[in-house]
């Protein structure tokens, strides 16, 4: 049966095709196939494995700078789904505090050296939030950098990549996933498509393909097949599971600034990450928050081979050292010494009150005590669980914004500057697919735009220039 296809300015994926591979009847027609000795002018292909945001925009920026070039992109399930959820609906599309590239590449675990270079400099937050803002996505910044559309929709992002594609002449095509792929000795690509779970399958015949599927198998599977190594796919920015019930008692509960520091089994000497500070928030499993999500991001390796279970150390008043902590409380008790010591605490700490009760519920003081009877050894003993106090985290949980993993083709296997692999001619890689991915706040998409531009930019100046040069040969 032939596709129907939405967008007329889109060639008819029929003509992509090569020798169908199946037993079955096909999913696209084989008639009117050109062979190669048949080929015209004008017959480059790009296929782009997966429509989350690198394959997208990178088809994007292919097709804009070569229109005669056919683009088609395979998503098995959703297009810019992972887009559509993120940020809680909102789509955290990038952060707009890091101008320097220098800045914004330390916000990469995997990938802080590498990015460093020309990455970020080719394409980075600001060109991003551009490209947006010029295609009718009005953005905003908040205070922590985060950049949002103006909308909090996150299908403001989405209808504006899906129109751009289509008005472009991007072929999107949903329900199928590219089962193998392999070169032709003309160099060019036999791209096997179809549905795993049936028994049909067609192959099509491209000058480049764009690997961008995130963090799935798919994506890790044909790399592989090419020759690529995998570095083995973890979990990074999860929240910590901490076996405390007073603590549980306490979700909600938020601190706009704490020092948190990871201590697990076995330290490395590149452990130096795992100390961060920054907003921290108790949920109903433990903590979480951005100073959590860093330190799990930093720390996504050494978390997994200790089975997610190590010592958490918390400054909850990192601006305030521990001798003037012990002079406020002291002062506190000569100011307040007749009021309950579970009702009353220095101001300067910044606690909610029933955080304050926590805190002497652990040091073991009763709330009913009075100031004027607590010790200065107990007035210590706050002190310190306010600078060090020690949480055994249990496992990891869920962080629903954001799904990342760390892991997958090396990046000393491609060129950062064209994103085409060091393996195979015109082959290319974008995104999660690559062993990079940022801490929490825009980064990890950012790296998607990133990557998916240079892919696309080089892809379509190659195609153009051979378009140009076949042009002059047959004197067009």
């Amino acid at each position: 049966m032939n596709l129907k296809l939405a967008n007329p300015l889109w060639v008819p994926v029929r003509d992509l095709l090569c020798r169908t591979t199946t037993t079955r009847r096909s999913l696209f027609t084989a008639t009117g196939i050109n062979s190669v000795a048949e080929k015209k002018y004008g017959d480059e292909v790009l296929v782009v494995v997966g429509g989350g945001a690198a394959g997208v925009y990178g088809a994007i920026r292919a097709k804009t700078l070569s229109p005669e070039l056919r683009v088609l992109v395979i998503e098995k399930g959703r297009f810019l789904s992972k887009v559509k959820i993120s940020g809680g609906g909102r789509c955290n599309v990038t952060n707009g505090h890091c101008t320097d590239t220098i800045r914004l590449a330390e916000n990469y675990p995997r990938g802080n050296k590498e990015l460093k270079g020309s990455f970020f400099y080719t394409h980075g937050p600001a060109d991003t939030m551009s490209w947006f803002s010029e295609r009718g996505v009005p953005l905003k910044t908040e205070d922590d950098g985060r950049v949002f559309p103006v909308s909090d929709n996150s299908a403001s992002v989405v209808d504006c990549l899906l129109h751009e594609a289509t008005i472009r002449g991007v072929r999107l095509e949903r329900g199928k996933s590219v089962l193998s792929a392999s070169t032709q000795p003309d160099g060019k690509f036999v791209v096997k498509v179809g549905k795993r779970t049936a028994e049909v399958s067609e192959s099509i015949e491209a000058s480049y393909l764009l690997i961008a599927t995130g963090s799935s198998q798919q994506g890790h599977s044909l790399a592989t097949q090419f020759g690529h190594s995998i570095v083995d796919p973890v979990p990074s920015l999860f929240t910590f599971k901490i076996n405390d019930p007073l603590l549980v008692a306490l979700a909600g509960i938020s601190f706009s600034k704490v020092q948190a520091k990871l201590k697990l089994e076995n330290p490395r000497p590149d452990m130096s990450k795992l100390v961060q500070v920054g907003p921290m928030l108790v949920t109903h499993w433990g903590l979480s928050g951005p100073v959590i999500l860093r330190l799990s991001a930093w720390g996504a390796r050494h978390l997994f081979t200790s089975e997610y279970k190590g010592l958490l150390i918390v400054d909850f008043i990192p601006d305030i050292n521990i001798e003037t902590a012990k002079s406020l409380l002291k002062q506190h008790k000569l100011q307040f010494s007749k009021h309950k010591v579970s009702n009353t605490f220095p101001p300067q700490f910044g606690l909610v009150n029933r955080f304050w009760r926590y805190i002497l519920d652990r040091e073991g003081s009763s709330k009913d005590t009075l100031w004027a009877s607590l010790s200065n050894i107990s007035l210590s003993s706050i002190s310190d669980l306010l600078k060090h106090c020690t949480f055994q985290v249990t496992g990891k949980g869920q962080y629903k914004d954001e799904f990342v993993t760390a892991g997958g083709v090396p990046l000393s296997e491609i060129s950062l500057k064209t994103m085409e692999s060091k393996l195979v001619p015109n082959l290319f890689f974008a995104g999660e697919v690559l062993n990079v991915d940022g801490v929490t706040g825009g980064f990890n998409f950012q790296n998607a735009w990133s990557g998916g531009y240079i892919a696309g930019t080089h892809i379509g100046k190659l195609a153009s220039n051979r378009s140009s040069t076949e042009r002059k040969v047959i004197g067009l």
